[in-house]
């Protein structure tokens, strides 16, 4: 008798045993624990495509150093490009959250999006944790109680680079500035560090999103005489702006140009020879330390590439928010928010580390020189340190950020 006849014409006895496998497929089900789901969403193509590759493998090695569980429960990831569009982002994030049961969402550059994104976490009641986008605001006028602001701002950035080249005798600026939420915070930001040490800004132009000729932007910038021409601008948009600007004979003509968000990766791309001399400010750089070279191995086994500031931000907001989550015993996001503001933030990338109440990380920041060709010993070996600046001299003080519950 074949199977199918059995089921058909065994009666009572072949329903019970088909109903008792069903039953232990569902009590296999229920006992198996629900995975905790967290997101990472980035530009993975267009402008900032080469910064936020490897962002998902640096999430995985978080992952395996809490031993691959919390709670006993697995942790998934899901991954997503918001393609630089807020409303994309909004869509992504809202989806995550109502549909797919996502607890956290990481990465978020673009500044535009990362504010899109915040409103929808807010208003969820969950976490987003900001290692890309660069506005200050997010912990200002859009900070949030679920939300956090993890490897730089505009304002830290303004902060280190800006002051350390007034300093060094760059006392009139002329700024190249992408049109949007991020290039605006950034120019507004070191704007009031340039005055406040005495310089002026001579004025600045504003440019497209993933503009590919920058000519008549730096002609203008050329045409101001200011001693510093400030790039408020990121990823292949500042690749392009400081190769075009060599071409135009900009720096040989006496004028510095100020990377205001310049990563390893980016420096790579323009090789030393364009790129040297040129001053930046970072918060990783895998040649710091033995703990950071050795990371670096780590993670060049699972992507073959220089790791930048934004694939340590990843690694370390993510281990940081599964500590907290087992401390704090639940995923539910208001416990798991205040254990990630009392526990010390420790990792390969923080030392001492302080979550404050208004969402921002608090962790020291390097000012760095890029090395000549004749300076460096291979082709990794891209920075010299020029400086380290404590996180509560490089970061805004809490009483000025205007975040509406902080009292």
């Amino acid at each position: 008798m074949s199977f199918v006849k059995s089921i058909r014409y065994g009666g009572a006895a072949a329903a019970a045993v088909g109903l008792t496998a069903v039953g232990l497929i569902a009590v296999a089900q229920a006992q198996a624990p629900a995975p905790l789901k967290i997101g990472v969403m980035e530009g993975f193509s267009g402008v900032y495509g080469d910064l936020t590759a490897g962002e998902v493998e640096s999430m995985q090695m978080a992952i395996e150093d809490v031993g691959g569980k919390v709670l006993g429960r697995p942790v998934e990831i899901l991954s997503a490009d918001h393609q630089t569009k807020p409303d994309v982002g909004a869509q992504i994030a809202r989806r995550w959250y109502d549909v797919d049961g996502v607890k956290m969402i990481t990465g978020l550059g673009t500044s535009s999006v990362a504010l899109a994104v915040r409103k929808i976490s807010q208003e969820k009641g969950l976490i987003d944790i900001n290692t890309g986008a660069a506005s200050a605001d997010l912990t200002g006028p859009a900070c949030s109680e679920t939300g956090a602001h993890w490897v730089y701002d505009t304002y830290a950035l303004a902060n280190v680079t800006g002051a350390a080249m007034v300093k060094a005798g760059g006392d009139s600026w002329y700024f190249l500035t992408a049109d949007y939420a991020f290039g605006h915070a950034l120019e507004r930001d070191v704007t009031a560090v340039v005055k406040a040490a005495g310089g002026k800004v001579l004025g600045s132009v504003r440019h497209p999103l993933s503009t590919q000729d920058f000519s008549s932007f730096l002609l203008q910038a050329q045409s101001s005489k200011a001693k510093v021409i400030g790039l408020a601008n990121a990823g292949q948009d500042t690749i392009n702006s400081i190769k075009q600007a060599g071409e135009f004979g900009i720096t040989k003509g006496g004028q510095k140009l100020a990377g205001l968000l310049v990563f390893a990766t980016d420096v790579q791309s323009l090789t030393l020879p364009v790129a040297q001399g040129l001053v930046l400010t970072e918060s990783f750089y895998w040649d710091l330390n033995d703990e950071t070279r050795a990371w670096t191995k780590r993670y060049r086994a699972k992507k073959d590439r220089l790791p930048s500031m934004l694939t340590a931000g990843v690694y370390s907001s993510t281990l940081h928010y599964l500590k907290a989550v087992q401390a704090a015993g639940t995923d539910d996001a208001k416990p798991v928010m205040a254990k990630m503001r009392e526990l010390p933030v420790n990792d390969v990338m923080t030392k001492n580390g302080k979550l404050r109440e208004d969402g921002r990380l608090v962790r020291d920041m390097y000012l760095f020189e890029v090395k000549s060709p004749s300076e460096s010993k291979g082709k990794d070996d891209i920075y010299k340190l020029i400086s380290t600046v404590p996180g509560d001299q490089a970061y805004r003080p809490l009483k000025d950020g205007k975040c509406p519950f902080v009292k």
